[in-house]
């Protein structure tokens, strides 16, 4: 069974939340010594143009 669309939207929202404070993140991390943080991100707007 599929989701329903407010948990849809629920998964969006967190998504996007999750974005934001990955970003901040990210910003001050230009020369990348905590990879995980910029492939969560990658990972998430990809994610995100998906739906």
């Amino acid at each position: 069974m599929g989701m329903s669309k407010h948990d849809l939207d629920r998964k969006k929202q967190n998504a996007k939340r999750r974005i934001e404070e990955l970003e901040a993140i990210v910003k001050n991390d230009p020369l990348k010594r905590k990879p995980e943080f910029h492939e969560e991100l990658a990972k998430l707007k990809k994610m995100l143009a998906e739906t």
